[in-house]
This record gives structure tokens, C-alpha cells and sequence, in this order.
């Protein structure tokens, strides 16, 4: 005996797996996003970029000028990219004032003042930089880039900033907040299941070692750890861990009911990655990038929690 399906039922309309997929990549690139998470990167961003540029203008010559430590035909012979662009090829005798105009742009970045045209620059002297000067490129100069693209597309100066002080931000959610955040947190996923794909092809990290080489070697580290060396076990569950959580960071980070786990992970990897080896800088910027994923809920919280008066008998007390 066949039955026959209620009227309500057979009024809704069968969507296909394709229909489904195309309002989910719709939903979760172009719905509405709050632009704070984006300001609180922003200022974070600013801070790193402006700290980079300080060390730069200590000797820019010696990194971007003519007779730098590696000379313009070096570069080129080097990368062999015709396509290659930096500043400082075309004004290599204004390297410092180059360099100042960096320091500058990621200050004003920092402070939210004429945010998209100092998200720009300061975008194009990291460039700059990192083209010019190959060999002094590392982490942190990688992760700026992953941060300050995002800060060019997105309203990252619609709070927070001085530009909102002066009435030119808009508050209010937008597509663009939430492109620049979904560019960020993939581009993140990327990079860690890369970085621990490539892990795997060491043996180190199979036997669980990979993180005593770095502590054991004494030109290296600025923290002596050497003493884990009494406690092997201790090593092997750090290593794998480690090696775990940047491997299952692309799946895990993305269920509400994982993501803040794998989020407060990423705290002691990163801060042990810049006290233990010299490198905090680098693991700063990691630990911006991963602010992509706090919802802008969380940081009011806790702005609140942070600038909220004490009631009256709290004061007392």
C-alpha cells in the first residue's frame, strides 16, 4: 500500500545538491560580517609591520641600497623573475626615505588614519622589502603579507580608528569585512596543512624528535631547554602535537565546538615557537592571523569586561 504525502510536504519544492552548494558558498562568502575583527587585525598588523620598518631604517642602505649586503644584479641573478618589483630598484639612493615612507604608512595602519591608501602602501613596501632583500625574508615578512592583503580588500578602518573618530568609518556589517576574514582564515588553513604535510616528509617528526633538534641547538634557541632531554617522553608528545594540530587545524578550526580548542592551541605553539627559538615576531603575526576566526561577540566581551566601570560596591569593597 502505497501512501500519499501530506499537501504541506509535497508543496516544498526538492532542491538539488547543486542548488544546496550554491546558497552555502553564497552564505559563506557574501553574508554580512562585523568589521571588528578586521580593526582588532588591522592595529596588530600595523604594530608588527611598523617594528619591521624600525629595523630596516637602522641601516636601509645596507639592505636595499646599491652596495647593499646583496647587490641588485645579485637579486635578479638570483630569483631570475623578470616580473620582480620593488621601490627600491628604481630609487636604490633613497632606500631610507623609502623605508620611512613604510614606517609611516604601517603607523597611520596602526591607528586607523586614511586606512585603505595606508594598507596600500604599507602593502607595497613589505613588497618592496621582500623582493629586494630575498635573503632577509622570513617568517614574519610572510605572515604580513597574509595579513595586510586582507586589510587592503576589507574596511579595516571602519572601527577602531582615527578615520571613524573623524566620521569617515562605517560600522556597520558588510560583504567586504567578510571576504577579507574568509580570505585570511583560508589562507591560514593553507599554510598550516602545509606546513605539517611537509612535516611528514621528515623522520624526525614520525619518532617524535623534530622539536629537540631545535632545543638542543645552542645557536638557535634563546631559552635553555635542554634539560626535556631527561624527559624523552615529554619531547615525543610535544613534537606529535604539534605535528597533529597543524595537520587537523584546516578540519577542526571550522566546528564551533573544536574551534576553540584548536584556537587556544595555536597559543602555546606559537609563543613557544618566539621564546624557545628566537622567533617571537613571527609567532606574534601567526597568532593575529588566528584572530580571523574569534567571532566580533568575543571582542566586545571582552572589551567590556575590560573598560566596564566597577559598580559602587564593588568599589567599596
Amino acid at each position: 500500500m502505497t501512501t500519499t504525502p501530506s499537501p504541506s510536504v509535497a508543496a516544498v519544492p526538492s532542491r538539488g545538491w547543486c542548488a544546496e552548494w550554491t546558497a552555502a558558498w553564497n552564505a559563506f562568502w557574501f553574508t554580512p560580517a562585523d568589521p571588528l575583527p578586521l580593526a582588532v587585525i588591522r592595529i596588530a598588523t600595523g604594530a608588527l609591520l611598523a617594528w619591521s620598518s624600525m629595523v630596516w631604517l637602522g641601516d636601509a642602505q645596507a639592505f636595499f641600497g646599491n652596495d647593499a649586503w646583496l647587490r641588485p644584479e645579485d637579486v635578479w641573478r638570483m630569483n631570475d623573475q623578470p616580473w620582480q618589483w620593488s621601490w627600491y630598484f628604481a630609487a636604490p639612493v633613497a632606500a631610507g626615505g623609502l623605508t620611512l615612507v613604510t614606517l609611516v604608512a604601517a603607523v597611520c595602519l596602526m591607528l586607523g588614519l586614511a586606512t585603505p591608501l595606508a594598507a596600500l602602501v604599507s602593502f607595497a613596501g613589505l613588497v618592496s622589502a621582500a623582493n629586494r632583500a630575498p635573503l632577509n625574508v622570513f617568517g614574519l615578512d610572510d605572515t604580513l603579507g597574509m595579513l595586510l592583503v586582507p586589510l587592503v580588500i576589507g574596511p579595516s578602518g571602519a572601527v577602531l580608528s582615527l578615520d571613524a573618530l573623524l566620521g569617515r568609518g562605517d560600522a556597520r556589517p558588510g560583504v567586504r569585512a567578510n571576504i577579507a576574514l574568509r580570505l585570511l582564515q583560508i589562507h591560514l588553513c593553507v599554510v598550516y596543512f602545509f606546513s605539517g604535510s611537509g612535516k611528514l616528509l621528515g623522520a624526525s617528526w614520525w619518532e617524535g624528535t623534530a622539536l629537540w633538534g631545535a632545543l638542543a641547538n645552542g645557536q638557535y634557541r634563546t631559552l635553555d631547554l635542554t634539560g626535556l632531554a631527561r624527559h624523552p617522553l615529554v619531547v615525543n608528545a610535544l613534537t606529535l602535537a604539534t605535528l597533529f594540530w597543524e595537520l587537523g587545524y584546516a578540519a577542526l578550526v571550522w566546528p564551533r565546538l573544536t574551534r576553540p580548542l584548536v584556537l587556544a592551541m595555536a597559543a602555546p605553539v606559537h609563543l613557544g615557537i618566539g621564546l624557545a627559538m628566537g622567533m617571537m615576531e613571527f609567532g606574534l603575526a601567526m597568532l593575529v592571523a588566528n584572530l580571523a576566526f574569534v567571532p566580533a561577540a568575543a571582542f566586545r566581551g571582552l572589551g567590556s569586561r575590560m573598560f566596564s566601570r566597577p559598580h559602587t560596591s564593588e568599589r567599596l569593597a
